[in-house]
């Protein structure tokens, strides 16, 4: 795995057990790790925990972000609301490689209902030791953070 990192863990209560999991392994693989919660399955509103891990991400407390929910969705979608963080959805580690390698996602999401244990360490592997490939990607990169003004006519 790439060389140590600081890296932010935020879920919702559906996806508890595979945070867990996630950041004891992480721990053991010599990373620096932030559970930014919940630390119980009582009902939490994903979005306050998304908006937490972007702005980690996005004030560069940590390197990268791993954020998890039941499908993986919700919590992507308000993650992404920061214009500085760029969440990509993965299931599987080619989806995880090329958000890093084109997108230059600084935080993956996964789905603790869709995704196993070995399939988001697999995922994670792959987000962590891809680098940014630049070139022609970094053009469009410029643009998720700066959307052109729209004609509203």
């Amino acid at each position: 795995m790439r060389a140590r990192m600081k890296i932010a863990l935020a879920s919702d209560h559906a996806a508890i057990d595979l945070k867990a999991d996630l950041r004891e392994w992480l721990v053991d693989q010599g990373h620096e790790v932030a559970d930014l919660g919940p630390d119980s399955t009582d009902s939490v509103d994903y979005p306050d925990f998304g908006y937490n891990l972007a702005s980690v991400v996005a004030d560069g407390t940590v390197e990268r972000g791993i954020a998890l929910c039941g499908s993986g969705i919700g919590i992507s979608i308000s993650v992404n609301r920061n214009p500085a963080v760029r969440c990509a959805l993965v299931s599987e580690p080619l989806s995880a490689a090329l958000a890093r390698e084109h997108n230059d996602a600084n935080c993956i999401a996964m789905g603790a209902r869709l995704t196993g244990i070995d399939m988001a360490k697999a995922c994670v592997t792959a987000f962590l030791e891809t680098e940014f490939g630049g070139g022609r990607h970094q053009r469009r990169v410029d643009k998720l953070s700066n959307p052109p003004a729209t004609d509203p006519s």
